[in-house]
């Protein structure tokens, strides 16, 4: 009889947002009257810019053409699209990224998700507390034991300082989701050195570098030097150009990391062997899309739509505070991470928020140990409803 692959069995029972959804329709099901207001999950609301529509469209004509019609990419990605993201995120900054270091997947979920089947299972990972799920249970179902937390809290500004002990592997998210904390220069110079030391690996989620408003935070990770030899970077457009649903994102993966010394075959070959193995690589009519949102057009409308969400950050900031609550992030990311009122933890203050305002959060223990006694708001959404659930929340919610 064939046996199931009982890591699966080792995750927690339901997934942190399926078990938000239950909730939620539950609470529907007992209040069918009641408008349900969104602050809880990181989807984007707003339409796609007309430049990059365009490009979609110009996707879908390019296959309705026998002249022009494509069917399997390279799994690489697009050439025109790898280079683009190459000048546009990376060499414009002064930062040396080769197109060939860039592989374009459907979104950095996936390859977040993906990349660690590159390392030995037995590699010990450190993770921020609290972190993305998607980091811990990935590594959990791939059969990893050693995981080191690295503990963000209030006391160090939700940015941990690297592990005292030896990892293999390091996840770093920053902006970081949940907590809206943006690592500083000389916090990320600190894991460099570690992992230069360590001959370790940094796996660099920038998902949410667009946000940054501050101009001496760093937006990659290869602002750093040296951070070439240890880091790999991804990224995606979902949030900066609105493709959640699209699905386009890309990882870096730079030639001559420092651990291929001890190895037979670089990281980047390998990463190259899994893709072709597994991928075949993104839409094509996304790709267009994502090529659009790169020229200056697309980059100064994204902006925009981009400006909508961090004032929406800024309401929830000051709707919040206005009432006595503790609140964090939103000023360079577009999740506000919010203090419980004593004697409620994540779960409660989340079912208080619910029934008392109609409001769907984030609890803050979903995302781990030091999430417990925390909520994540969510800027992703039209302004007029996310004023409506700051209004909802101040009026009506009794602290």
């Amino acid at each position: 009889m064939v046996r199931i692959n009982e890591n699966y069995l080792r995750l927690a029972p339901s997934y942190l947002f399926s078990e938000i959804a239950r909730r939620a329709r539950e609470y529907q099901a007992e209040r069918p009257d009641a408008r349900l207001l969104r602050l809880g999950i990181g989807n984007t609301t707003e339409p796609l810019a007309p430049t990059i529509v365009q490009g979609l469209h110009a996707g879908v004509d390019r296959l309705a053409r026998r002249e022009t019609y494509s069917g399997y990419g390279d799994e690489q990605g697009d050439s025109d699209l790898r280079e683009r993201i190459a000048e546009v995120k990376y060499r414009a900054r002064r930062l040396e990224i080769d197109a060939s270091e860039v592989f374009i997947s459907d979104g950095a979920k996936s390859d977040t998700a993906n990349i660690q089947s590159l390392f030995d299972p037995y590699a010990a990972v450190a993770f921020q507390d609290p972190a993305y799920p998607v980091y811990v249970d990935t590594n959990v179902i791939a059969g990893r034991e050693r995981f080191v937390y690295l503990a963000c809290t209030e006391a160090n500004g939700f940015i941990a300082p690297p592990p005292t002990d030896h990892v293999d592997l390091i996840y770093l998210c920053s902006p970081n989701n949940p907590t809206g904390a943006v690592a500083r220069r000389e916090t990320l110079r600190s894991y460099v050195e570690y992992a230069l030391a360590h001959e370790a690996i940094i796996l660099f989620d920038a998902a949410y570098e667009c946000f940054i408003r501050d101009p001496a935070l760093p937006r990659s990770i290869y602002e750093i030097p040296d951070a070439r030899r240890c880091a790999i970077e991804l990224c995606t457009f979902s949030k900066e150009a609105g493709f959640t649903g699209v699905r386009l994102g890309w990882t870096v993966v730079p030639r001559n990391l420092d651990i291929d010394r001890g190895n037979p075959r670089s990281v980047h070959e390998l990463w190259n062997r899994r893709q072709t193995t597994f991928f075949n690589g993104a839409s094509n009519i996304a790709q267009r899309g994502g090529i659009a949102s790169l020229t200056p057009e697309g980059l100064a409308e994204n902006a925009r739509t981009i400006d909508i969400y961090m004032e929406n950050a800024r309401a929830i900031r000051d709707g919040l505070s206005s009432i006595g609550l503790t609140v964090f992030g939103g000023e360079n990311a577009p999740y506000v991470w919010v203090r419980c009122p004593p004697g409620l933890d994540s779960w409660a203050f989340f079912d208080k928020l619910l029934r008392e305002a109609h409001v769907i959060t984030t609890p803050g223990s979903g995302f781990g140990a030091h999430g417990e006694g925390y909520l994540r708001l969510s800027a992703f959404g039209h302004p007029e409803n996310i004023a409506a659930a700051v209004a909802s929340i101040r009026e009506k919610v009794r602290l």
